[in-house]
């Protein structure tokens, strides 16, 4: 049985419980006393048998009423038929088992769905309840519920942050891996930013309060959790529906037994056998245990629909930077000409770069300080755009720059250079007219990238490499990986075009992205992905984001909504199949009232213990939900 009722009043506590075992326990109480008759005259037993009826059967019998008022059909209302009509033939003792019976199942049931919603409760307990607070120059502890912004957060060594904000005294390292995905505690010093939800764990900080509660990219994380758990997918509706028919199909069965066996308790038996509770109650639960699971595994989803559609999908399409590499160049290589040393080409390329604020310019100095170089300053400096950087050292003439400015100044590059590399940058060094070598950077490609690719394609899923970068890094970065389909030079309108065809070629479409230029793409996918440490726009346009970076988390989130999807379908096809042999069993006269009801409701709870295999593992308290839960916001 599934009642609307019981997973509210679980959130309340343990009075809900207690009255139903009250409950449970009186119904047995009256079924034992009618079946050993520890009264006589039989009258007296009657008497017990319908006290214990009302009593125990009043939750079945309210909502059933409720379901008449509102004009739908519920397995509450099949139950209520079959216990009154066993017991105006005198088989107290049947109705009262299958009474006993349903209220077991249901609390069983509630047991099960509120554990499913504990993770939320776990998260908001996380935070902690009483923070120390400095106000006109004295620290006092408050509730969080009276902080407010601008107030300065004091966080001592192994506390929690309770606010987003901005480091004001102190220096530690914080493990803010619930909100970015880092692996590793970051360090903080006056100035920089921190996240509720991080753990500080050496010195103590002192914090500007920014945004607070809900506010927060932590609070507005749960929030989401919650909005999903609460949203209705199509396949949710579906078995709202199937459990409505199944019921109609029930009672048009039993009129049909009764009118052609004119056997009362074969009649009763077909409604009694009769379950849709399996896929009623067990499709939400279902997916409530895999928003909950997929969390956990480091990704939110944003609603029950995204992750139906997650578990249909054949084909994701992926950005490139940001997403398969990690969006920021690196120096690869050094490659001097002949006669040339590597050091003399860095130090060259260093000092004309001293004033550059070009992100190649930066990646050549800092590799050039990390191998423990000292630039020289250059005594003039100048920036060609489209071409590159012209500076003077020690009185030379220091060129750094692409093909184009080498020309301009009458140097030829050898065509072969920069063979082997057609994924990198152009960067040629020249020093008084001669040319010293090319430096290879280029975006580097995320480790778990490739591990990703591989458990994707072992689904069966088809994926396509959509980027705005020149075609030949493109195909670089696809031939590491092993994705065939590439699409290069894309505009974001392209992209979104590109996602747009797809979904009218009648595929299911998902498309991870990472930046503001990914936005028009996720929002035209079926399942919009985001990385967690992308852009707002871009972690607003999606309908999933990613703990961090890693995609190997978008795999685990795929691999839960494909599940999700078997589980579910796997209650439909199993509850209509006990269903149509229970029915038939019990048309024949081969199923009693008693055997009726103990395969309804075994059966019941044998599928929505299949979806209770979708939760979560209970932690033990709020500190051991998994570190993994919360990506940014």
């Amino acid at each position: 049985m599934t009642r609307t009722s019981a997973p509210a009043a679980h959130e309340h506590g343990h009075t809900f419980e207690w009255s139903e075992m009250l409950r449970i326990l009186l119904v047995a109480f009256a079924a034992t006393a009618v079946w050993f008759r520890f009264w006589e005259p039989l009258p007296s037993v009657s008497v017990m048998g319908v006290a214990g009826l009302l009593i125990g059967g009043w939750p079945i019998f309210r909502e059933a009423l409720e379901s008449v008022a509102a004009k739908r059909m519920t397995m509450e209302l099949s139950m209520s038929i079959a216990i009154v009509a066993a017991a105006a033939i005198s088989e107290f003792f049947t109705a009262l088992v299958i009474t006993l019976f349903v209220l077991v199942a249901e609390v069983l049931e509630g047991m099960t769905v509120s554990r499913g919603r504990r993770a939320i409760r776990d998260l908001l307990d996380f935070l902690p309840r009483a923070v120390s607070v400095r106000r006109a120059g004295a620290v006092s502890e408050v509730d969080a519920d009276v902080l407010a912004v601008g107030d300065a957060v004091l966080v001592n060594p192994g506390g929690r942050i309770p606010v987003d904000g901005t480091v004001i005294a102190g220096h530690s390292f914080v493990d803010q891996a619930r909100i970015t995905g880092e692996s590793m505690p970051l360090e903080k010093t006056i100035g920089v930013s921190v996240f509720a939800g991080s753990i500080n764990q050496s010195g103590a900080l002192e914090i500007r309060a920014e945004r607070i509660g809900r506010d927060t990219s932590y609070g507005k994380i749960i929030e989401a959790v919650e909005q999903a758990e609460r949203s209705r997918a199509p396949v949710q509706r579906l078995a709202d529906r199937l459990a409505g028919y199944l019921v109609y199909f029930a009672l048009g069965a039993a009129v049909l037994t009764y009118l052609l066996t004119r056997d009362i308790r074969a009649t009763i038996s077909v409604i009694i056998v009769t379950g849709a509770c399996g896929i009623a109650a067990g499709t939400p639960l279902a997916i409530l245990g895999a928003i909950g699971r997929a969390a956990r595994a480091g990704a939110i989803v944003k609603g029950g629909l995204f992750l139906e559609q997650l578990g249909q999908v054949n084909t994701v399409v992926l950005d490139k930077t940001g997403t398969l590499t990690f969006g920021r160049p690196e120096l690869r290589v050094l490659i001097p000409v002949a006669g040339v040393d590597e050091t003399a080409l860095l130090d060259a390329a260093a000092s004309a770069e001293l004033r550059s604020e070009h992100p190649l310019g930066k990646t050549i100095l800092a590799h050039a300080q990390a191998r423990g170089r000292s630039p020289k300053e250059p005594q003039r400096f100048g920036y060609t755009p489209g071409r590159g950087i012209d500076a003077t050292v020690d009185g030379e003439l220091v060129l750094v720059g692409n093909r184009a400015l080498m020309r301009d100044h009458g140097l030829v590059v050898p065509d072969g250079l920069l063979a082997g590399h057609p994924e990198a940058s152009e960067v040629f060094v020249a020093r008084a007219g001669i040319l010293l070598g090319a430096i290879v950077i280029a975006d580097v490609v995320r480790p778990e990238a490739r591990q990703a690719i591989v458990a994707i394609h072992a689904m069966g899923i088809k994926t396509i490499l959509l980027t705005g970068d020149a075609k030949p890094v493109a195909e670089v970065v696809a031939k590491q990986l092993g994705i065939t389909e590439v699409a290069a030079s894309l505009l974001p309108e392209d992209k979104r075009q590109c996602v747009r065809r797809l979904v009218a070629d009648g595929r299911k479409v998902a498309m991870v992205g990472d930046g503001v230029n990914d936005a028009p793409a996720l929002i035209e996918a079926h399942v919009g992905v985001a990385m967690g440490s992308g852009t707002d726009v871009a972690r607003e346009s999606a309908d999933v984001v990613l703990l961090g970076n890693d995609l190997v988390k978008f795999v685990e989130t795929l691999a839960i909504a494909r599940r999700t999807r078997r589980i579910i379908w796997a209650n439909f096809a199993g509850t209509i199949a006990v269903d149509l042999v229970g029915i038939g069993l019990a048309a024949f006269g081969l199923l009693n009232p008693l055997v009726a009801a103990f395969i309804h409701v075994t059966s019941e709870l044998a599928f929505i213990l299949n979806s209770a295999r979708l939760l979560p593992a209970r932690a033990s308290d709020a500190e051991s939900v998994s570190r993994k839960m919360m990506p940014g916001s």
